[in-house]
């Protein structure tokens, strides 16, 4: 008998540390049991620390690519996070336009965990105009939110992006100077959920790709933004609570951590 599962479908970069970007997105998606398929925008030279180089790959390639795999998959969700140049997004902007039936996750990763700049005006004047309007669920962090708006209140943030053209948003608080973390889903013009979860010890590793990848997995699997949300921060908590640090930077998120024996 054949095993059917959902299709995932990521765009985002290549990190070769491992621990964030496509990588992150499969070893998610995988644990949601979805098929993950995947299309490299950008090439990266970095470790668990930073990212030292990004090499953004041709719009024409990622077009091609894409168009490739919908005529052959059944695509159920898209997930998308580095981006790293306008004309990669103006490129995505391209195929979201072809298949507007199919929900967006969208991860913006405009800076890297370690510091890094992966982002710029014109990427996003791009996101803003373009992107969002496609997006059933846009996941920034607290920095992002104030990058894309201009604002700087979280709450006039969220109703901001709304208004941009977002079905969802949920604003991560892992970078505000808080005791514990406090996440914010916004959708129908208002503050639609806050969620409280404790502050870990750690820095860590493509936790925002987890968190966005998990999502996406759960909405393929059929389940409603607003309890996807749920599931996906407490798998992403999970996921960060037992991760590991394989470098001499930032920690993994451990992804896997519901195959291991509690011994």
């Amino acid at each position: 008998m054949s095993l059917k599962r959902p299709v995932v479908l990521s765009f985002s970069g290549h990190d070769p540390s491992g621990g964030a970007g496509i990588q992150a997105d499969i070893e998610t998606i995988v644990s949601h049991q979805c098929h993950s398929a995947s299309i490299i925008t950008a090439l990266t030279e970095q470790d668990t620390s930073n990212v030292k180089k990004l090499i953004p790959q041709s719009s024409a390639a990622i077009i091609s690519q894409a168009n490739t795999l919908l005529n052959d998959l059944a695509v159920d969700v898209f997930k998308i996070g580095l981006i790293g140049h306008h004309e990669t997004a103006l490129a995505i902007y391209s195929i979201l336009k072809q298949y507007p039936h199919i929900p967006v996750v969208l991860d913006p990763v405009l800076a890297a965990g370690g510091g890094a700049e992966l982002s710029n005006e014109r990427l996003i004047s791009t996101i803003v105009d373009l992107l969002l309007p496609c997006t059933t669920l846009l996941i920034p962090n607290s920095e992002e939110a104030r990058k894309l708006t201009g604002l700087d209140d979280l709450e006039d943030c969220g109703l901001a992006l709304l208004e941009l053209g977002c079905d969802y948003v949920l604003i991560t608080g892992t970078h505000e100077d808080t005791p514990s973390v406090s996440n914010q889903l916004f959708h129908d013009d208002r503050v639609w959920e806050t969620y409280t979860w404790d502050r870990l010890p750690a820095s860590y590793h493509g936790s925002g790709c987890t968190l966005a990848s998990s999502i996406a997995a759960l909405l393929a699997h059929g389940l409603e933004p607003v309890q996807a949300v749920m599931e996906a921060q407490e798998y992403t908590w999970n996921s960060l609570s037992s991760a590991y640090q394989p470098g001499k930077g930032q920690y993994n998120p451990n992804r896997f951590f519901w195959m291991e024996d509690d011994a």
